[in-house]
């Protein structure tokens, strides 16, 4: 399946700094796309639509494909091409698993842990993402803060380990930053009103409640749907 070419759509994320080499364009522009459901799980990359596409050769659409493959977003086959990787129904239950087991306790010692500044500021996030999602806004900027609530909380509940441990589970899985439950309204008001159960848990200090919010609220959805 091709992406559309025009502006937005294509457009890299926002990394600080432009590519250094054309593999690294086409690594970006294609990641970006996959995570955020141009090329949806199952379909293929076709490498001369890519290089048509963004305007280079076809060597380094080949480097940016093998560099995504390590990534653990597409698979290469003989014959057959890159194809956008989907994961698999164990992985994703036990991902599914571990994330509840460690953003559980995270979310536990956050309440513990979180100061009234802390809490402000995750509210302040949870508060933008009703707005946001009040003006139907586009899923994009919904999971890019749910993200970010998530890993907030993370951090606050552990900051010498769990913190960076929540970051290292979605850096080493990045399939998880895909957007497309995030299109879906129905389940937009679930992640909402579970994220600000979590927030009023926190305020009151309630530890074991908001361990089991956070756990329930990952354990939820089925084992294919674990990112959020």
């Amino acid at each position: 399946m091709s992406a559309s070419g025009s502006g937005e759509t294509a457009g890299l994320p926002r990394t600080g700094r432009p590519p250094t080499s054309k593999a690294e364009y086409v690594h970006e522009t294609l990641r970006h796309e996959i995570v955020n459901g141009v090329h949806p799980p199952g379909s293929s990359v076709n490498q001369d639509e890519v290089a048509t596409r963004l305007g280079v050769s076809i060597t380094p659409v080949r480097e940016a494909l093998r560099r995504l493959e390590s990534d653990g977003l597409v698979t290469y086959r003989a014959h057959h091409g890159a194809t956008v990787s989907a994961l698999g129904v164990e992985a994703a239950e036990e991902l599914r698993l571990l994330r509840a087991s460690v953003e559980g306790l995270s979310a536990r010692l956050a309440a513990q842990r979180i100061t009234e500044g802390q809490l402000a500021e995750l509210t302040a996030v949870h508060d933008r993402m009703v707005a946001a999602a009040r003006d139907s806004a586009d899923s994009q900027e919904l999971a890019r803060d749910s993200h970010l609530f998530h890993q907030m909380v993370a951090d606050i509940g552990g900051p010498a380990l769990l913190g960076g441990h929540v970051r290292s589970l979605r850096r080493n899985n990045p399939i998880l930053e895909t957007v497309s439950r995030w299109k879906d309204p129905a389940r937009v008001r679930l992640y909402l009103d579970a994220h600000g159960e979590m927030l009023r848990a926190f305020a009151q200090g309630d530890a074991e409640e908001a361990e089991r919010l956070m756990a329930e609220h990952i354990l939820a959805s089925p084992g294919e749907d674990a990112a959020r």
